[in-house]
This record gives structure tokens, sequence and C-alpha cells, in this order.
């Protein structure tokens, strides 16, 4: 089933980083990255920020402010040494949400105070600084091995760190992967690989490194897409999805909405994905 929300007027966040402008040449046709599909990448994140994290990132991990939840940041061995960010509801939790790009998403928590939504774990696993290696990490076809090491950090070693530290082990309709942009492509990947863990995905401005697959698995995890009009190219990428998992008769929402690639406007989003998958 396939949901399509009518488009809001709201406002709209500077652009973020450029996903995949790079040129990538993958031994699968799934994985294909043209030099088309780059140039238009480059061109739609014109006006981008540093992917690096950023003083008020790092300020928002480390201090609550006026929130009555917390933060809690552990750094694991894995890769080096990488970091988990979690934000912890002020009561206990009644859903949880594992995410890429950590360090940003993390501190969307405090969004949900604000809403009547169940009390909502986050738990945001901090990206690569180095943007081709995140790629590498989040998309399964640049490099596999570099996926695989990830995926089991996410999947197992994150997951039961959340267990053993917060005490929280949620069922499946509980539970969500969320991403933006390249770490949207890797919600979509780890739903789609383990929807026995993950009930619901939410993704946002998903680039096109990662492609539906030819036969879609099954059972599929419930699917929320969203992305901007100002974003033709992860817009395009977000209905190429919206279709494929309708077709595989996934419950799915697509919205589509004024916005461009950034922050602001996949922030303003995460309580509905919330709200959609929890309320």
């Amino acid at each position: 089933m396939l949901i399509m929300i009518p488009a809001l007027s709201l406002p709209v966040g500077h652009n973020s980083a450029a996903e995949h402008g790079l040129s990538i040449n993958c031994e699968t046709p799934q994985f294909q990255c043209s030099r088309n599909e780059s140039d238009a990448m480059k061109k739609q994140a014109g006006n981008h920020v540093n992917r690096k994290q950023s003083e008020s990132d790092s300020a928002a991990a480390q201090s609550t402010g006026a929130m009555s939840g917390e933060f809690v940041t552990e750094t694991f061995e894995y890769d080096g040494g990488r970091q988990v960010t979690v934000y912890v509801p002020p009561d206990p939790p009644e859903a949880i949400v594992f995410a890429g790009d950590g360090q940003m998403i993390s501190k969307w928590g405090r969004l949900l105070e604000k809403a009547d939504l169940p009390s909502t774990l986050v738990v945001g696993v901090h990206r690569q600084t180095d943007e081709a290696l995140r790629l590498h990490e989040y998309s399964p076809g640049f490099d596999p091995e570099r996926f695989a090491a990830h995926e089991k950090f996410f999947v197992e070693d994150v997951r039961r760190w959340t267990q053993s530290r917060f005490g929280v082990a949620l069922p499946i309709h509980r539970t969500a992967v969320f991403g933006v942009s390249a770490s949207g492509e890797l919600a979509l990947a780890l739903g789609l690989r383990h929807p026995d863990v993950y009930g619901a995905v939410f993704c946002a401005s998903p680039g096109g490194g990662y492609k539906p697959p030819g036969v879609m698995p099954s059972p599929l995890p419930r699917t929320y897409l969203v992305a901007g009009t100002e974003e033709p190219f992860f817009l395009d990428s977000a209905r190429r999805w919206a279709d494929a998992l309708r077709d595989a008769n996934a419950d799915v929402v697509m919205n589509e909405r004024v916005g461009s690639h950034g922050g602001a406007f996949w922030q303003e989003e995460f309580p509905l994905m919330v709200a959609w998958a929890f309320g």
C-alpha cells in the first residue's frame, strides 16, 4: 500500500554535503553510480555544509540544556574508536530508533519531547568523517567487506550494548532504523536485510548508490520515505524506492513536500515518522 501525503509548505534549511559526488566504478548494475548521477548530485548540493561534526553538534551531544531527557555517548573499539550517542527520554522508552549519521540525528530526540508521542530512545551511530569511507559503510555495493563490518557493528554490537546499558529490548514493531541521504540508503539496506530486527524504516532523501533489488526479499518492513521538491535527484531516488516497495506489497508512505537537502528539512519530518510508526 502506497500512501501519498500532501505537500506541506514548511521552512527549509541549508543544503548538506553532496552525497555520492564521487566517480565510483561498481561491479554489479544494481550499485552503479554513473557520471551523470554524480554530476547531478554535485549540482544538487552546491551550497553544501561540511560533513564533519560541528561545534553545535558536539555541544548538543554533551549537554541537554532545557531538555528533560539526556544524552549518553560511548566510544567503541570498532574502526579505531567509533562513538555512539544515545538520546535517553525522561520516561521509560516505548520505542527505539537506531540511526546512522548519529552525531546529527541523535540530538533530534529533543523534538520528540515537544510532541505528543510515545517515549522514544534514539541510538545514533556516528559516521565516518571521510566521505568516501562513509559511503562505503552505508551503501552495500561500493566496498562489500567494509559494509559488512559496519553492518555487524550496527546491527549486533550496538544493539547488544543498548540492551545491556539501558535495559531496553523492544519488539520488532517498536523498533525502527533511520537515515538521511547516504545513511538513508543504509536504513533501507538494513531494513531489507534484517526485517527480524527492524519493523520500520525511516528514510529521508536517499542517494542513488543503493537501488531497489530486482527481487524484493520477504517479509518487508514498513517504510516511510520523504524527499523535497527542491532536491530532484534525491526525490527521484525516493520515488523509485516507493514504487519498488509498493510493487512488492509493502506498507509504504511517500511524502513529497517543499524542501531541500539538509538537516532542517529532515528533522521536521522525524516526529511525523515516529508518530506514523509508533503513535
